[in-house]
This record gives C-alpha cells, sequence and structure tokens, in this order.
C-alpha cells in the first residue's frame, strides 16, 4: 500500500488522501482549501493526480474541506463511485450548491474560469452512493468499513484494509459528549492512522460550561441593549445553538428576545437532521419522539428570503443573530459584523474554529479593524469565544481514542492542523503512547 498527503498536511483544511494498492487507486476526501488567500488560490491549481485513475471516493464528512473539490474530480474526468453514510451525501449535496456561487465569486477575483457549476454537483450527486455504519464494502483491492466519529450528523472514521495491513483515517473526531451526535466511536486499533489535529495542542473548556457561557453571553447583550452576533457554520453548529438556546428558552434561564437565524442553508440543513433522527443521540432522540422541537422555540424566527434578512436591522435590539459562515469568510454574517462590530454594547461570539487568515481569526485577535466587503469597519464591540462548543476533539481526547493503536500501529500521521498544533500533538503522542508518530509534508508518498 502506499499513501500519499495531496491535502491536509501542514494545514487544517484541504483534506485529501491518495491510497494505492495493486490496481486500486481512492481518495479519502476531496476538500476545498479554505482561509488565507494562497490557500484560496489552490483550490484553482490542477488535480495533482489524473482523475480518471482514480476507482472510487470515500468521504469522512459533510463539510467543504472535505468534500469541496468532488465537483471539479468530477468535471475532470472521474467516473468512479463516491461513498459515505446517507446522511453525509445528502447534506453535502446542499452544501456544495451553497459554495458554488461563492466559488464564481472568487473565481471572478482570480481571473479564471469557475471550479465548477452546479451541473457537476448534478453530476457528483449521480454517482454518490450512502452506506451506513459497520457495513464493510469492497472497492477493488480495498475493504472499507465506516464508523461514528461523533463529529456532525454521519460524520465517519473510515477503516480500510488492503494486503492484511489496515490503515484508519479518523477524518474530523468529535467533541465527546456533545448534544444530537453520538459519541465517538473507540477503535481496536489498526496498523496505521492519519488522525486529525485541529486542537491537538489545546484543552477544550468543560462541555458542561457551553450552555452556561452562551446564557452568559445572552445576558451580558441583554444588559448592555446590543447585538449578540455569532458567525456559525449552517451545518451542525447552527443545529448545537438551536438545541443549547431551547433548553435555555424551556427553563427560563435567558431572557425571551428575537433570535434570527439568518441562512438559508442552515434552514434547509435542519430540515436533513429531522430526517435522520435515528442517527441522534439517546437523549435527542427521546425528546424528539416525546413530541419535543429541539430546533425551534419561541422567539426564534427563520429568515429565509433577502428582505427577511434585512428586517432584521429594523428589529430593536437587544437581540440575537446567528449567521454564516462560520469564520466570517462569506454570507450573509459580514453584513451584520459591517453594522454590529463597530458597536461597544454588542458582542461577537465565535463557537467553532477560525483558520488561520480568516476574518474571523483577525477579529478574535484583537484587530482594531477589518475589511469588509472594501470597506474599513473598525471593531468596537466585545469579543468571545466558546471553546467548548467546538466540534473537534481537544488534545486529551485525541491522545484518549488513540490510546488503542499503541499496541498495533506501526506509524502514525498527523493532520489537518496548524503546523504548531501538528507538531504538538505528535510530541505528545511518542511520549505517552511511545508510538512512531510524524507529521507529513503536503505531498509527501509513504509506503506502508
Amino acid at each position: 500500500m502506499k499513501l500519499t498527503f495531496h491535502g491536509g498536511a501542514g494545514s487544517v483544511t484541504g483534506a485529501n488522501y491518495l491510497l494505492e494498492s495493486g490496481g486500486t487507486r481512492i481518495l479519502i476526501d476531496c476538500g476545498l482549501h479554505q482561509g488565507g488567500h494562497f490557500a484560496e488560490r489552490k483550490n484553482f491549481e490542477d488535480l495533482p493526480y489524473p482523475a480518471e485513475s482514480i476507482q472510487a471516493v470515500c468521504i469522512t464528512h459533510a463539510h467543504i474541506d472535505h468534500i469541496g473539490l468532488l465537483p471539479k474530480l468530477k468535471k475532470s474526468g472521474f467516473y468512479g463511485k463516491i461513498y459515505s453514510t446517507p446522511p453525509t451525501r445528502d447534506f453535502a449535496e446542499l452544501l456544495l450548491l451553497d459554495s458554488e456561487h461563492l466559488l464564481k465569486e472568487e473565481a471572478v477575483r482570480e481571473g479564471k474560469p469557475p471550479l465548477y457549476s452546479s451541473e457537476d454537483v448534478a453530476a457528483t450527486m449521480s454517482v454518490w452512493e450512502g452506506l451506513p455504519y459497520h457495513q464493510k464494502f469492497s472497492i477493488g483491492d480495498f475493504e472499507v468499513t465506516f464508523y461514528d466519529a461523533g463529529h456532525i450528523l454521519g460524520s465517519a472514521i473510515i477503516k480500510v484494509e488492503a494486503e492484511g495491513k489496515s490503515i484508519v483515517f479518523s477524518g474530523d473526531l468529535g467533541n465527546s459528549p456533545a448534544p444530537i451526535i453520538k459519541d465517538t466511536e473507540t477503535m481496536a486499533g489498526a496498523d496505521y492512522c492519519v488522525v486529525e489535529s485541529t486542537y491537538g495542542d489545546r484543552v477544550h473548556e468543560r462541555e458542561d460550561r457551553r450552555e452556561e457561557e452562551l446564557e452568559d453571553a445572552v445576558e451580558d447583550v441583554v444588559k448592555s441593549g446590543g447585538v449578540l452576533i455569532v458567525p456559525a457554520f449552517a451545518m451542525e453548529r447552527t443545529q448545537d445553538l438551536l438545541y443549547h438556546l431551547n433548553e435555555l428558552v424551556e427553563k427560563g434561564r435567558i431572557p425571551r428576545v428575537p433570535v434570527f437565524i439568518d441562512s438559508p442553508l442552515a434552514i434547509k440543513l435542519t430540515a436533513v437532521y429531522k430526517k435522520y433522527e435515528t442517527y441522534f443521540d439517546e437523549d435527542a432522540y427521546r425528546l424528539v419522539k416525546s413530541g419535543e422541537d429541539i430546533f425551534n422555540f419561541p422567539g426564534l424566527r427563520l429568515t429565509l428570503t433577502t428582505e427577511e434578512s434585512k428586517s432584521i436591522n429594523g428589529v430593536p435590539p437587544p437581540k440575537i443573530v446567528i449567521a454564516g459562515s462560520g469564520m466570517s469568510t462569506g454570507g450573509r454574517i459580514l453584513h451584520h459584523e459591517r453594522r454590529y462590530l463597530p458597536d461597544p454594547k454588542s458582542l461577537i461570539l465565535f463557537v467553532g474554529y477560525q483558520s488561520a487568515g480568516s476574518l474571523g481569526r483577525q477579529i478574535l485577535d484583537g484587530a482594531r479593524t477589518v475589511r469588509i466587503m472594501g470597506e474599513e469597519v473598525p471593531v468596537r464591540c466585545a469579543r468571545r469565544m466558546i471553546s467548548a462548543f467546538s466540534a473537534h476533539a481537544d488534545r486529551p481526547r485525541l491522545i484518549a481514542w488513540l490510546r488503542p493503536f499503541r499496541l498495533t500501529a506501526k506509524k502514525l500521521f498527523v493532520v489537518q492542523g496548524e503546523p504548531e498544533a501538528s507538531e504538538s500533538l505528535a510530541a505528545a503522542v511518542r511520549d505517552e503512547l511511545a508510538v512512531e508518530t510524524v507529521v507529513p509534508e503536503q505531498g509527501s508518498k509513504h509506503v506502508l
């Protein structure tokens, strides 16, 4: 077996791993590079392998940095099949269509043709098959099985077996326990493992602090008479916030103020969540079966149209606005940030990872002014981060998940992190588990 790192090495985004055995070549993920301008340009480079030489792609989960280049792969001559869990397939279609128009704008800035069209997305979905967890299936020389990663609904750890050897791709591992999502499955080990390290150098706040810190943020904004603006990924993070806000409202722990979900994509994705209730954890499933709408509560308003979005401005504070994108790289959140970042009474609350170079990272790191839609905007509002809302495992959880590999693994590969995070996790794993652990370079090939 040969493993080549065509993305996700040395950076958080752009996961793309080529696995070869005999005459079979498959990809694990095929993601978009996100963040700074240099990373965005990489999306327009030629694929590092002939698309027609790939027999199949196995997808860990539906986030764009794991699926975003699939239509480009299809457009470039890929004729094989794509495999994931059923929820991932349904989420992916919505997310790919949503990103298509943003990529068109990016292409214009770069003076390049668009990466792909909506027709390419349709062609991609036509070869995409949904398979359940724990059902082993074959692709040429490989046997593949999905396990629950506990990251977002339908997210998978992928185990691949061939030549009497096995390799596990963690995808993104969840910050378990988390609401709605089942806990990350523990693996029995394997000969090799490719593990993410987004938070490989950090320890999250305790998960029981999620609601308390959200409650504090709402109360502070109500007291100051400002606006709570939350850049949130439409997938998973918005549903997570709705779940917690529902709990806080139902228990009378926060004042009833208008809450706007200003994201057509998040509204559509929430409908997909309701389709896959059997994937929920026991608590969420029990609530749903008892008749509780875990994504709705008094004061919640969903703004689908542009006119409805603009009408938010006319609602006097205090109010809460949740909008995409999660790293403030596009979408409706930019309009709200331009309006409320200069307001000392308001608060911007980050509940997810902010990639290096992103607007969200600039704000979180303390920038006094930021550029939004060609305009210099002063940042006078309060800034806050709740890391316990992260859908990624922190270093202690990553090491605990890797522990079974200490008895079986010949080598571990640490990916999908900024260099400091990856190196920190690799050093900790070597120290605590005594397993050979490397941080691979982009484009490096390894014989397993």
